[in-house]
């Protein structure tokens, strides 16, 4: 017998701030006018992308990439990205990098005896470079002599054809194509790939042998996934010979396997994408983890005299573990090596043409986006005993997978990991590919070519903005905007013991009231365009 209990007093608030479009969890920000020196609390969206977590601010978020997908999809004009000249603060701020930077090498050319001053200034300079890329300036500076990077042989693999390449054209625009009747139109393409199979599935994702069902290859390939995609965009733009723009989405199948959707600006033949397909393919070049060195209780030991930055040593005989670049130069100097593991695209290609505006093109979009407000394992939950332990045995599999140089699990096998600290136990790496809600893909979810739109997530995000209050500024209705680059605001996070912090209850009320004066005001504003334009065409 089930009993109906009336609601919480939360959750209908929370039910109605996402009524409202509300978000569930603003975040108390303080925010200083320089002029005045009056001081603000204002609650602003958390911003989060999975809907578990804040399901407005989740679909804001999702909303925004699907106007982003739109306005790069079927562009017919090459986007213009220009790089905006350094400010005042910006310059000043490389200027005293310079110097810092003299004082740095300076300090350095005399020798270990003034060591704690090379400290000092690389201190200052870690600083100097938060606040450079802080004032907007994006990329880094070398200013040192980086370790050569690590290079096998570039031979393609005998069992994968050959990939003809042609000079890349800077063009990122799709070809027009003209119809019997004259008309022109300028189609795109939207493609999905998926990962080869790991044995025979139900329909609902579950292996039908699951003792026979491949779970290492399938966490691998997730772990890597990522890295595939790189190398396909990279052998298409080879391969067709221009910049070839893309908006991707990685999703997984109810097998788990994370599989792509891609929208590309353009068209490329079914028979080109297949060849492409076929040819490419991802290398691992890490050590072997066939063997198990360290197990149960007998795991390396933390020893910080091990070197100079410390190390791992055996637990019995307190021999120091090989460093990941020692594991490395065995791997290159072996000549009969294999790669731990090589990743490729199964041989399931579904390529659509798809015209600008068309109900193929929005309904191709709503799939791109669907699943952005979920995580990796909300988007086919598991509802039966047969689904939940297919989970669990992906999630036992990669425990102990290594997910990067950096990871744990190399202990296991008798490495050190890269950069290693103390306190790393295996099967207890806090990488994301190991969380159960990710399921070995660690990458990022949605994948943007730089020039998809000419614009920037936060541009489209002003760009929205920026539509609403001229709405309301035409109907008469001025609201300042808060993301004003020219306001003198300082912002800093509020502490919730804050005396002049609200609780979240009262926050949502507060916000939710406000919301509704917005939408008030928009919707008056929408009432007396629509008036004033019938007056002047009855005019």
């Amino acid at each position: 017998m089930v009993k109906t209990m009336p609601p919480l007093a939360r959750g209908v608030l929370e039910a109605v701030a996402v009524e409202q479009g509300v978000c569930v969890r603003p975040v108390p920000m303080r925010r200083t006018d320089l002029h005045t020196g009056e001081t603000t609390v204002v609650y602003v969206p958390c911003g989060h992308t999975l809907a578990s977590v804040c399901p407005t601010c989740a679909e804001r978020k999702r909303k925004l990439r699907a106007v982003q997908c739109r306005q790069g999809w079927h562009l017919d004009t090459e986007p213009i990205i220009e790089r905006a000249a350094p400010d005042a603060e910006q310059a000043a701020l490389m200027e005293l990098r310079a110097q810092a930077q003299a004082e740095r090498d300076r300090a350095e050319q005399h020798g270990t005896a003034h060591g704690e001053d090379v400290e000092f200034w690389d201190g200052l300079l870690a600083r100097l470079d938060g606040e450079i890329e802080g004032s907007g300036v994006r990329g880094t500076l070398k200013t040192s002599e980086q370790k050569a990077r690590r290079t096998r042989s570039t031979r393609r693999r005998q069992d994968v054809a050959d990939l003809p390449r042609r000079p890349v054209d800077a063009r990122t625009v799709g070809k027009v194509y003209r119809g019997k009747d004259g008309k022109t139109f300028r189609p795109s393409l939207f493609l999905t790939l998926t990962l080869d199979s790991y044995g025979r599935v139900r329909a609902d994702g579950t292996p039908v042998d699951p003792d026979g069902y491949d779970y290492v290859r399938a966490a691998r390939d997730a772990l890597h996934f990522s890295k595939l995609v790189d190398r396909f965009v990279q052998n298409l733009r080879r391969f067709v010979g221009y910049d070839v723009q893309y908006f991707a989405a990685v999703e997984p199948q109810r097998r788990l396997a994370p599989h792509l959707h891609m929208a590309i600006r353009g068209t490329i033949s079914r028979a080109e994408l297949r060849q492409v397909v076929a040819a490419t393919y991802h290398q691992v070049w890490w050590p072997s983890t066939d063997r198990v060195v360290y197990s149960g209780e007998h795991l390396p030991v933390w020893d910080a005299a091990a070197s100079e930055e410390g190390g791992y040593v055996d637990p019995a005989t307190g021999e120091v573990l090989p460093t990941w670049d020692e594991a490395l130069d065995a791997l290159d100097q072996d000549e009969n090596a294999e790669p731990l593991h090589v990743v490729r695209f199964g041989r399931q290609i579904d390529a659509q043409g798809v015209i600008a505006d068309s109900p193929d093109s929005r309904r191709c979009i709503g799939y791109l986006t669907k699943y952005l407000v979920k995580g990796v394992a909300e988007c086919h939950e598991a509802e039966t005993e047969a689904q939940r332990q297919h989970v669990d045995r992906m999630a036992e599999t990669l425990r102990y997978e290594p997910c990067s140089p950096t990871c744990a699990n190399w202990l296991r096998y008798g490495i050190q990991p890269k950069n290693p600290c103390k306190g790393l136990t295996p099967g207890f790496c806090k990488g994301k590919a190991h969380r159960r809600q990710h399921l070995g893909y660690g990458g990022r979810r949605v994948l943007v070519s730089r020039k998809w739109s000419g614009k920037t997530l936060a541009d489209h995000k002003a760009d929205r903005t920026a539509w609403a209050l001229a709405r309301l500024a035409e109907a008469g209705i001025p609201v300042s905007n808060p993301a004003d680059p020219t306001a003198a605001h300082v912002w800093e996070r509020a502490g919730p013991g804050d005396p002049d912090v609200k609780p979240v209850e009262h926050r949502l009320l507060l916000l939710i009231n406000e919301r509704a004066q917005r939408r008030q005001q928009l919707d008056q504003a929408q009432q007396t365009l629509t008036e004033l334009s019938a007056t002047q065409e009855a005019a």
